[in-house]
């Protein structure tokens, strides 16, 4: 096992891992190595839209350590375990609006104690605003068609300045009718009206078809 590029993050090959914080325990069905007395948890790509932004050549820079993190979409909690293992002194607040979604992540924040589940709606911030309070890195994946919207209503709500932030924009969520190059550019459009300046865009075929992560900072 090896360090990674990124902060806390570790290679086997070309496998991506993270410390397990839970160890002995699987989220998804991921691997489990251990090395002397450490346990790693393998980082799926074509299940983590976040392990696949990093294999697609993000910056180390990507995953710098965050005081408090709000993370929009959490689902069962795929990826926020994972941000549980690289920040566990970090608050992250998880919302999903889902409730079928809603109870596996709240029994995996019962063992992972920085995760902060909120079942609520992303479409809402001011519903959970006061319960967040200033976060400085918000993270969406959320399947809407008005995407870019719910970022900016969040950045406003939420984001401290400067903050930073990852937007896994879902093409096809947001039309069927435009090509997928007028979506990306009309939504990196729509970060820099609200104060947001993209940092870098990244493709995350083949691992989620579709799928273009940006990075912003404010």
């Amino acid at each position: 096992m090896e360090p990674a590029r990124w902060p806390e993050v570790w290679r086997e090959g070309r496998e991506l891992f993270t410390r397990n914080a839970v160890p002995g325990v699987k989220v998804y069905g991921e691997p489990l190595r251990s090395v002397g007395a450490v346990e790693y948890r393998g980082w799926d790509p074509w299940r983590s839209k976040l392990a696949a932004l990093l294999v697609q050549g993000a910056p180390a820079d990507v995953l710098a350590p965050p005081r408090s993190v709000l993370y929009l979409g959490g689902a069962h909690g795929t990826t926020a375990s994972h941000l549980s293992d690289l920040w566990p002194g970090t608050p992250i607040f998880v919302v999903e609006k889902s409730p079928s979604s809603f109870a596996p992540l709240l029994a995996l924040a019962r063992r992972r104690t920085n995760l902060l589940p909120i079942l609520a709606d992303a479409q809402l911030p001011e519903r959970y605003r006061a319960d967040v309070g200033e976060v400085d890195f918000l993270y969406q994946d959320v399947a809407q068609r008005d995407q870019v919207r719910i970022f900016r209503e969040n950045v406003e709500a939420c984001l401290a300045e400067p903050g930073r932030g990852i937007l896994m924009l879902k093409v096809r969520s947001v039309t069927q009718r435009l090509p997928a190059a007028t979506i990306v550019r009309e939504s990196r459009a729509g970060l820099g009206q609200a104060g947001l300046t993209v940092d870098g865009e990244w493709s995350l075929a083949p691992f989620a078809r579709d799928h273009v992560a940006l990075a912003v900072h404010r």
